[in-house]
């Protein structure tokens, strides 16, 4: 069975500090985790921009990027699923990428959907698709292997019959380039997260776990509610038929990655509900 992992950019609020990060780390692995999915701008000093763009995304990385994170994931007694970077680091240095990921451990670098890029065009999605192959190819040398994460940007069309994660699927090479599947972000923008996971198969390795659903009780002004991030098991999404499809593909880990609207607003206390649903089920 796949181990039960949790995303840095989960807790980047409350690991603002040495000692508030080690107790952190220990409630988490207390909770049942047995991983973490670290993320380079939240183990380095980061700049303004990226973190004004990840405080508007829900998930501020905190003050913790230049704290001791090899000791502190050691003494933990948690282990380094994957490390987050971007492309182009990975482009312009895939030596220090790879080092970065021998230092904690992990056989796999992460990057994400691509900021200020154009999905819905099919040229620069099949050149996405190339420099994924080449950047992939240089760390695989190197011991390394590198995924693609998802959001829903993945699923514009670029042609009456296709996605961009289409091509990011059909023009990568499964010996440079695999996928960490995040079914939430697909279910958001309206795909079957199932019929994904059964395309991508043995080619996804990691899957970003989350629910969705909404806290409103009570009368309702309008019969359309808003729905958001939930604890898992909480919500409505089927995720028991997507974990036995996620058992079938193989997957190393499934991460836990929920984003805003934790239960009384504590990103601990949504892992600790979350990890509920988790060790019953793996």
């Amino acid at each position: 069975m796949p181990i039960k992992g949790i995303q840095q950019f989960m807790l980047g609020s409350v690991m603002n500090n040495e000692a508030q990060t080690r107790d952190t780390l220990r409630t988490i692995r207390q909770a049942g985790y047995e991983g973490i999915e670290l993320c380079s701008f939240m183990t380095h000093p980061t700049g303004l921009m990226v973190r004004l763009l990840t405080r508007a995304a829900g998930m501020p990385t905190g003050s913790g990027g230049k704290l001791d994170w090899p000791a502190l994931v050691k003494e933990s007694g948690l282990r380094v699923i994957s490390l987050h970077t971007d492309l182009g680091s990975v482009e312009r240095d895939p030596a220090a990428v790879a080092a970065e990921c021998q230092i904690y451990g992990t056989r796999y670098a992460v990057i994400t959907g691509m900021y200020r890029f154009d999905y819905g065009s099919e040229a620069a999605v099949r050149e996405l698709a190339q420099r994924l192959n080449r950047a992939g190819a240089v760390l695989a040398e190197q011991g390394v292997q590198l995924l693609y994460h998802n959001h829903n940007c993945e699923l514009l069309r670029v042609s009456e019959t296709r996605r961009a994660y289409d091509i990011l699927l059909e023009e990568t090479d499964p010996a440079a380039v695999n996928f960490e599947f995040d079914s939430y972000w697909f279910a958001e923008g309206g795909a079957n997260p199932l019929d994904w996971m059964c395309r991508l198969g043995p080619r996804m390795k990691l899957w970003h776990i989350n629910d969705r659903g909404t806290r409103q009780t009570g009368p309702a002004m309008t019969p359309i509610l808003k729905t958001d991030s939930m604890e898992l098991g909480t919500g409505n999404l089927p995720l028991a038929s997507w974990l036995a499809q996620a058992d079938r593909n193989g997957v190393e880990a499934v991460i836990l990655e929920s984003h805003r609207n934790w239960v009384e607003k504590s990103p601990i206390k949504s892992a600790q509900l979350s990890a509920k649903w988790l060790n019953e089920h793996l």
